[in-house]
């Protein structure tokens, strides 16, 4: 790979991508790539086998577009960490909490490989890697190749500015009770059980939390998926933390999809036939179908499905429901829908989804006018751009914050009112929400009267503010432009 001229007379810059190995993760680092290459950058996103097979209808996308990409498969090490063989991806493992630390802890086994590929590959004068904060082992790397290094934060700027307040005032140390985080603009009140990070107080994982601490301080800077004009005062309360270091909100990344096959395929191969679903959107009225997905992670029981099957029925509202292939093919469920009768009873006024669901051209569909959603923050963001509304029913890591971005900062969310976080293990068959909540803030959302339609109204204005960042000199565009033409240029 030779060195090439960039507009500016520097050496055009080589961006190096690393994200953790979880879809919500994984995918808008790849629309960052793309991004990034169509601003002038040239791209290597590091990934592994089984990660790149996920994404291989994008892989051939960008072949096909010519865009300097370079999808780089590095081999994990499964045995070695100590996890089943495939094990490449958190979805993977994420009902199987005894794999949980050594899958975190086997990142840093993509040292060597990657290493390896940078030796191999001729980077220029400006390159840059932007990592992943659970990939604390790319500082070393970064300092051995004299690489600028970013750190890539998933969530939202809420949620980033709540954890180091919480984190640096030991808010918890004393007890499990509920606490106003202090210092912010709003009163936000969370529990131990909802903290941010919570997981790194697990047994055992402290070591971890300390390495990802010590490698977010000596980063250059931090890219984040959201847009200064949906969290203004939390953007600006990062910064301050950060002092002179660059904080790049450069969302909504999801907003660079624009072809229609790119925003179908985004993420994993849809299971379900996009012109059989076009047409069943198109039959809609506008506004009046909900839609109801919770993430790549989040796994419900069968009872639980049951129970929002039920409320998604007497709610008596057009529906898409998105279920995990593991979720539609239990026996109980599968019974209920065809022998109890649900899909005889909502044909033609619900479609049920056994895979990858296409959310993103779901969720900018005009007949949407709900969203049901676990708040993992690409859900969020990418309801917030489509100007969307949402149920909010967090049940793990950021999503509680995020929860409270969106219902309590923002007011376009109808809370479920969950307070415990939820972690499905095989086997267990609890219901936490009852239908009647369920549905009690579906027709909320959905109808809501005059407070409704406020909620609406500010869904459709941050939808275009959203929009705005993302054109010619607007806030998020401006931010991609600093990186490709100002962070590219060597560590001396």
């Amino acid at each position: 790979m030779t060195n090439q001229v960039h507009r500016n007379g520097s050496t055009k810059p080589h961006f190096i991508l690393v994200p953790l190995m979880a879809q919500g993760h994984m995918i808008p680092m790849v629309d960052m790539a793309r991004l990034l290459a169509d601003r002038g950058a040239t791209v290597s996103f590091i990934t592994t086998p089984v990660n790149a097979a996920r994404i291989e209808s994008v892989v051939r996308g960008v072949e096909a577009s010519g865009l300097p990409i370079r999808f780089v498969e590095l081999e994990f090490p499964c045995a070695e960490a100590g996890l089943p063989e495939g094990c490449e991806n958190v979805d993977l493992i994420i009902t199987r909490p005894e794999l949980q630390l050594r899958f975190y802890e086997g990142l840093s086994l993509l040292r060597k490989p990657l290493e390896s590929y940078l030796r191999g590959i001729e980077l220029g004068g400006a390159a840059v890697m932007i990592s992943d904060s659970c990939h604390y082992w790319t500082m070393d790397v970064a300092r051995e190749f004299s690489l600028r290094r970013m750190i890539f934060h998933g969530p939202s700027c809420f949620y980033i500015v709540c954890s180091l307040i919480i984190s640096q005032q030991n808010i918890y140390e004393d007890g499990l009770g509920t606490s106003v985080v202090p210092g912010l603009p709003h009163r936000i009140e969370v529990t131990r059980a909802q903290a941010p990070g919570s997981w790194f107080y697990w047994p055992g994982w402290m070591h971890l939390k300390a390495k990802v601490d010590e490698s977010e301080s000596a980063a250059d800077g931090v890219v984040i998926n959201t847009f200064l004009e949906l969290e203004p005062e939390y953007v600006d309360l990062y910064r301050g933390a950060m002092g002179e270091k660059a904080v790049l909100p450069i969302g909504t990344l999801s907003l660079y999809n624009k072809d229609a096959e790119i925003k179908s395929t985004r993420g994993n191969k849809a299971a379900v036939d996009e012109r059989r679903l076009a047409g069943w959107l198109d039959a809609k009225e506008p506004g009046s179908v909900l839609y109801v997905s919770f993430g790549s992670l989040v796994l419900q029981g069968p009872s639980q499905l049951i129970e929002i099957g039920r409320a998604l029925e007497s709610s008596g509202r057009p529906f898409v429901w998105v279920l995990k292939g593991a979720e539609a093919s239990r026996p109980e469920l599968v019974e209920w829908m065809s022998e109890g009768g649900f899909a005889e009873r909502t044909e033609g006024r619900g479609l049920v989804i056994a895979g990858w669901a296409p959310q993103v051209a779901i969720l900018s569909h005009p007949s949407v006018g709900g969203f049901v959603t676990h708040c993992g923050w690409n859900s969020t963001l990418e309801a917030i751009t489509a100007s969307v509304p949402m149920v909010t029913w967090p049940h793990i890591a950021d999503q509680f914050l995020n929860e409270k971005l969106v219902v309590e900062v923002l007011r376009v969310g109808v809370s479920l009112g969950v307070k415990v976080p939820t972690f499905y293990i095989e086997g267990e068959d609890v219901v936490g929400v009852e239908r009647e909540r369920v549905e009690k803030a579906v027709l909320s959302l959905m109808d809501g009267g005059e407070e409704g339609e406020r909620r609406r109204e500010r869904a459709r204005e941050y939808g275009v503010k959203a929009r705005m960042a993302m054109e010619e000199g607007g806030s998020s565009y401006e931010n991609i432009t600093t990186l490709t033409q100002i962070l590219g240029h060597k560590v001396e």
